[in-house]
């Protein structure tokens, strides 16, 4: 396993900056997500520490040893990184065992055992070994290209979306799989992915990259509860965005007045309350909000549902509630918040505003 360090990194393509002083600290058999949408840099980012491409700026370590910086350069086949793409790319010609033992020396290609173990770790049997990729998923072919990428026991494993092709079940059995072989081996990951609920489920660390601007590290429940950037509470889950004024610890808005979950300079701010916060209560209750359901979408175990304040002018909120809970549409009900809210400086000038952001 290895520990990765990277300082100012930049790169731009036809003098288009793509990533702007990235800085990243990776520790030993650590599963790190990379969180990003499509055009953040994420990719870009994946072929430099690979050693596709060369940086512009800024330096890679790995376990302390400089692969990418000024006057430094390792090339990628010396640097003991393995590397999943999205689509697995496996080798049609060849059996799910010359897959595998693609990347090992020729002295090591024969090796059964090696074969079988690795089989073994991705959750696939061992009669798979003589199969070609096109009898296998690609739930499957996922699971092989992981064991060809672990057949020579790198230091870093580095997966880009690999399982941005699979349907639903499949993708959620998939990802399982990969990150139960990954602990099993001890082996530091980096997953790239756009899909933020496989970001916060499997990464140990999260990294958010916008625009080419890593904006935030830190576990899973920080990134979601606690977004850095008011851009980023947008980027991460769905949202109720609204203005209000904190003062003391507390801020008054649309909604009450909520305690404030850090710290925040006293005046207008723009506060952040994720959907699933607002509950749902008998109208009138002290402390709560009156409000009116306009819209209902169920969704089995959970209910999407809109409502319009009934005291705020062209002022509607969204929230998650348990689907056997979910009300009915032009139903009276009462609001309440549960635990603290995050807010941020308003903008100069900015008017009084509402905004409910989908992810």
């Amino acid at each position: 396993m290895s520990e990765l360090r990277v300082q100012g990194l930049r790169k731009a393509f036809d003098e288009h900056p793509v990533l702007h002083g990235v800085d990243l600290t990776v520790p030993r058999g650590a599963l790190f997500a990379l969180l990003g949408p499509s055009g953040s840099g994420k990719t870009t980012l994946l072929r430099l520490l690979c050693g596709f491409e060369r940086a512009d700026a800024g330096t890679i370590d790995i376990d302390g040893r400089r692969v990418e910086g000024p006057g430094a350069f390792l090339p990628s086949e010396l640097r003991r990184i393995g590397y999943v793409p999205q689509e697995g790319a496996l080798f049609p010609h060849l059996s799910v065992a010359e897959n595998i033992v693609f990347g090992l020396p020729r002295s090591q290609r024969k090796s059964q055992y090696r074969v079988a173990e690795l089989l073994e770790l991705v959750g696939l049997p061992l009669d798979y070994a003589r199969r070609a990729p096109q009898q296998l998923s690609g739930g499957q072919q996922q699971r092989v290209a992981l064991a060809r990428a672990l057949a020579p026991s790198p230091g870093m494993i580095l997966l880009d979306e690999p399982f941005s092709s699979l349907d639903a079940a499949l993708r959620i059995e998939t990802r399982k799989a990969v990150a139960r072989a990954l602990a099993d081996t001890g082996t530091t990951a980096i997953l790239v992915t756009h899909d933020q609920a496989e970001a916060l489920s499997l990464g140990d660390q999260v990294a958010v990259l916008l625009r080419g601007t890593l904006v935030q590290t830190g576990s899973a429940r920080d990134i979601y509860l606690r977004p850095a950037t008011r851009e980023l509470a947008e980027f991460v889950g769905d949202a109720v965005l609204l203005s209000g004024f904190a003062s003391g610890g507390f801020v008054n808005c649309a909604l009450g007045r909520l305690r404030l979950m850090g710290p925040v300079e006293n005046g207008a701010v723009d506060v952040m309350i994720r959907p699933e916060q607002i509950r749902l209560v008998p109208a009138l209750p002290p402390g709560s909000s009156d409000a009116h359901v306009t819209d209902v979408v169920f969704n089995g175990r959970d209910a999407l549902v809109t409502l319009r304040l009934t005291h705020a002018q062209a002022c509607n909120v969204i929230a998650y509630v348990p689907g056997h809970c979910a009300p009915r549409i032009d139903e009276n009900v009462g609001l309440s918040i549960e635990g603290g809210v995050i807010a941020y400086a308003a903008p100069e000038g900015a008017s009084q505003h509402l905004r409910i952001v989908h992810s």
